[in-house]
């Protein structure tokens, strides 16, 4: 089933396929029997749809918000307050590279030009030609001892350096 919902704008964007019907809907049902409130399951409702779809889209933000009876204001409020959501289209690898003050003295920025020259990215925040990378500085990764970490999705690698680069991409393939 799909439906015609409208956007930001006032104009119908495309057909929009709900992501919570049968096994999403499932694990959304069982997440719902572990919180007192719909509200509570709102974090884990996004993360289902941002990995069923890669990003969290606008449509996506309404379905929710008439699943867990929520104003669609209200989740996109916790949308752009949490930066580990994606308001738009990223690549199959998203990476994050901290760039701290620790980081930074250890060569975190050369770490992020080298992703983004292997990746082909050519900016922060930009995908890759291919589709495959998105490339962006983070503040703290939680590893101030083990600089420069990286996540590339949900993995996290330690002592990245300009060298290992073109290693780790490698091993995504």
């Amino acid at each position: 089933m799909s439906t015609h919902l409208p956007t930001q704008h006032g104009e119908h964007a495309a057909q929009y396929t709900p992501v919570f019907t049968g096994a999403a809907r499932a694990e959304l049902d069982e997440i719902l029997t572990r919180y007192p409130t719909k509200m509570a399951a709102l974090l884990p409702a996004l993360w289902i749809l941002q990995r069923e779809r890669g990003w969290v889209p606008e449509q996506g933000m309404a379905e929710i918000a008439e699943l867990l009876e929520l104003t669609p204001a209200y989740v996109k409020g916790v949308v752009t307050f949490y930066t580990m959501y994606h308001q738009h289209p990223v690549g199959r690898y998203f990476i994050q590279v901290c760039t701290t003050s620790p980081c930074n003295v250890c060569g975190a920025e050369g770490v992020v030009d080298a992703f983004l020259q292997h990746t082909r990215c050519e900016e922060l925040g930009a995908t890759s030609p291919d589709g495959r990378f998105t490339v962006i500085e983070v503040e703290c990764l939680g590893a101030c001892g083990f600089a420069t970490p990286v996540m590339i999705n949900e993995d996290f690698i330690d002592g990245v350096t300009v060298a290992r680069v073109p290693e780790i991409l490698a091993g995504l393939a």
